[in-house]
């Protein structure tokens, strides 16, 4: 085994921390304090070609791998949250279904204007009444002549307000027989499609987070992604990739928070000593660098899996499952760490928190990385 990372995933990975502790780390505390997205951090991703960075540069990407990928999302996360999730969900969920589904004609139209980050793409997927079970999409699209007519309504959709370009899942009613569900292409701006309010949020304030409404919203026949009634194998592809990057967010947001605290250990006197030295604090940060090291590895493993072309469904939920669980713990131990300053939003820490629990719940709750798990070693053992 190669634990190494590769000449060109280091350049990916001191170029992308050099860029985001540099220009998106000092802008994190006020994107939080007003909510205020951060439009200019990706103006600056865009030409530094990270919008696009696993996708190849026929289609504006930049050929990267996904353990590339990965530790860019990391090192963003690291700095800031909100511009991680919204990297994270443009890059995995926008433009990953024209890659792996789309039509030569769609990844030129849709893929490569993405991928070069002029515009931001978006994945309608959960709804008000669905959450974890994706499958009793009540979206409905009817068709129509040449065109589709779509009627419903998405919630939680990251960047769904600012998206140039949506893909909403919706049940497909053919000739009156409901032939399953299927991906669209819905464009910004096309009549009856309206992005709802921005919700309020615990953290990840700077990230868009919008509700999705379709009212007798007409698309034309090709704007169907992949085959008509193979939306939900599709979506639950995209979804396994795009836990890796949630792993590698959840990871960045954890070695934020130990950083702090270690810096604060060091600096905070109690009792005529840095607290560094008293061995409650000392297990608090051991325990955290473990689990985040071990988190690290499982992230680098599912990536590496992709990129080999091998299945990794269960290893992205482990990756997931556990970095995100992991960040949790970090985050919590340095909120302690901190003491009262810790519940400050003066402080970096609270934030870290507040931004690291909704690694736990999007794209897969614990519960379902659970399940998943489950349900592929179970599967591994009828073979044995």
């Amino acid at each position: 085994m190669d634990f190494d990372l590769t000449d060109e995933q280091r350049l990916i990975r001191d170029t992308v921390r050099e860029f985001a502790q540099n220009e998106v780390a000092p802008r994190a505390h006020e994107v939080d304090e007003t909510g205020r997205f951060p439009e200019e951090n990706f103006k600056t991703m865009a030409e530094l070609g990270l919008m696009g960075l696993p996708y190849p540069e026929k289609y504006g990407g930049a050929g990267g791998d996904t353990v590339s990928y990965a530790l860019a999302v990391e090192e963003i996360s690291r700095a800031c949250g909100s511009t991680g999730l919204t990297y994270a969900a443009h890059v995995s969920l926008g433009c990953a279904p024209f890659y792996l589904f789309g039509t030569e004609a769609q990844k030129q139209k849709y893929l490569t204007h993405l991928a070069s980050g002029q515009g931001f793409g978006a994945f309608g997927l959960t709804e008000p009444q669905g959450g974890s079970d994706a499958g009793s999409t009540k979206t409905v699209a009817v068709k129509d002549g040449n065109e589709w007519v779509i009627n419903g309504s998405k919630m939680w959709i990251t960047s769904g307000a600012i998206a140039d370009v949506i893909i909403a899942t919706a049940r497909t009613i053919v000739d009156g027989q409901d032939q399953g569900i299927t991906c669209f292409i819905v464009e910004k701006g096309t009549p009856g499609f309206t992005p709802g309010k921005n919700e309020p949020k615990m953290g990840l304030k700077g990230s868009i987070t919008s509700q999705l409404f379709f009212e007798d919203c007409r698309i034309p026949a090709e704007n169907v992604l992949g085959e008509i009634g193979r939306g939900f194998r599709q979506m639950l592809i995209i979804l396994d990739g795009g836990r890796i990057s949630i792993g590698a967010m959840a990871l960045g947001l954890g070695v934020a928070a130990l950083e702090a605290s270690l810096g604060y250990s060091q600096e905070r006197h109690a009792f005529g000593r840095p607290i560094a030295d008293y061995q409650a604090i000392q297990w608090k940060l051991a325990d955290s660098a473990m689990l985040l090291d071990a988190a690290r590895l499982l992230i680098y493993q599912a990536a590496w899996l992709k990129d080999q072309g091998q299945p990794f469904s269960k290893e992205a939920a482990i990756a997931k499952l556990f970095a995100s669980e992991a960040a949790e713990k970090a985050c919590f131990e340095a909120i302690q760490v901190y003491g009262g300053y810790g519940y400050s939003r003066e402080y970096p820490v609270e934030r870290y928190y507040r931004d690291n629990r909704l690694t736990e719940i999007g794209e897969g709750t614990s519960e379902i990385m659970r399940l998943v798990i489950a349900r592929n070693i179970l599967k591994e053992s009828e073979g044995l």
